[in-house]
């Protein structure tokens, strides 16, 4: 089987963080959620990938490389402009050929990973397999409606949703959806969709197979959903210390300190990361918090955050609590009087005093 993963979109939801970079390089646990896909399929032993890059693949293709450090070979694929998930599919063809493959959506995350259901997939007949989940708002995403086992219908976003059952953010297909796809005209919204390709399999009497997971999955497309990704892998990671740790620091619960960081003064409570060469100095980092490499951060509070790279946070009043810090930004307190709030941000930001 090949692989396809798809890190193209722009990531409008997250602006103004993906105005400069690919929303599937954010860290989670220090670590960016692109990776996690690539190490899934490796894990699931397909180790042919191909990569659908856009606007952001000069930044994607720095990160991962031809793939090597990850297991597997990786082929990057230009999708002109975002139109659809059906569309990145069909500008894959020539990479995908006649193979049955995996598509995994680059910025969702699988607590247990895809090992079992490509296996499965791999010893049926089925022309497509959907991974579902039950999820509080299904209007937000693909929806399937089963009858008794068997999937009659998927409806994209619908207002009025059949079922609570969301289309997790991978897919395994044969080659026969590509007739689909060219069968199937663009939406409202002026993409092709993939659940317009998979009815068009359904419809034709295709068999497709539905599997419904149960441990915790995350489309991060979302602020709150980037936050409760990173808590739920902060609390898998071991404590270690590879970095310079003062007697004046205290460390509680899961703590990771990567090498070069450096801790002087200051408490630490896990689950949290403190990533390389960055320095915590007379300050509080919170549970649930992923502080990235070569940051600096000094008399200041935080916790549930993310922090990206090269971002220096220092002599902040108050805790610093929720948020998503881009990287190379400079958060601290103004010496000037009269005391004030001074902001510069970009397009789309969102503040909360």
């Amino acid at each position: 089987m090949k692989g396809l993963i798809l890190s193209g979109g722009k990531g409008t939801r997250l602006r103004p963080i993906t105005h400069t970079g690919a929303k599937q390089l954010i860290p989670i646990a220090n670590r960016p959620i692109l990776f996690y896909a690539i190490d899934a399929l490796a894990q699931a032993g397909v180790d042919d990938v191909g990569i659908i890059i856009g606007e952001t693949g000069p930044e994607v293709r720095d990160a991962v490389g031809d793939g090597s450090r990850f297991g597997v070979r990786v082929t990057y694929i230009e999708q002109d402009a975002p139109l659809g998930l059906a569309h990145a599919v069909r500008t894959a063809r020539d990479f995908l050929g006649d193979d049955r493959f995996v598509m995994y959506l680059g910025d969702n995350l699988i607590a247990d990973g895809i090992v079992p259901l490509v296996r499965e997939f791999e010893g049926s007949a089925a022309e497509a397999m959907i991974l579902l989940a039950s999820v509080p708002e299904p209007q937000r995403f693909g929806v399937a409606e089963l009858r008794e086992g068997r999937v009659v219908r998927l409806v994209e976003k619908p207002p009025v949703p059949p079922s609570d059952l969301a289309l997790v953010g991978v897919y395994l297909f044969s080659s026969s959806v590509f007739d689909a796809i060219d069968r199937i005209e663009p939406s409202a919204r002026g993409e092709l969709e993939i659940t317009d390709a998979i009815q068009r399999l359904i419809d034709d009497g295709r068999d497709v197979v539905p599997h419904i997971i149960t441990g915790w999955w995350k489309d991060t497309g979302h602020l709150g959903d980037l936050l409760e990704a990173n808590r739920m892998l902060l609390d898998t990671l071991e404590p270690r210390c590879d970095g310079r740790v003062g007697e004046d620091v205290r460390m509680d619960g899961k703590v990771v300190v990567e090498a070069g960081a450096e801790l002087r003064n200051c408490v630490v409570r896990g689950p949290a990361i403190i990533g390389k060469r960055t320095t915590i100095d007379n300050a509080y980092v919170g549970p649930f918090t992923s502080i990235y490499y070569d940051c600096a951060i000094r008399n200041a509070e935080l916790e549930n955050s993310i922090v990206l790279e090269k971002t220096r946070i220092h002599d902040v009043t108050g805790k610093i609590d929720g948020s998503l810090i881009g990287k190379e930004c400079l958060v601290s307190t103004s010496p000037l009087r009269p005391k004030a709030v001074r902001l510069m941000l970009g397009d789309h930001s969102r503040v909360e005093l």
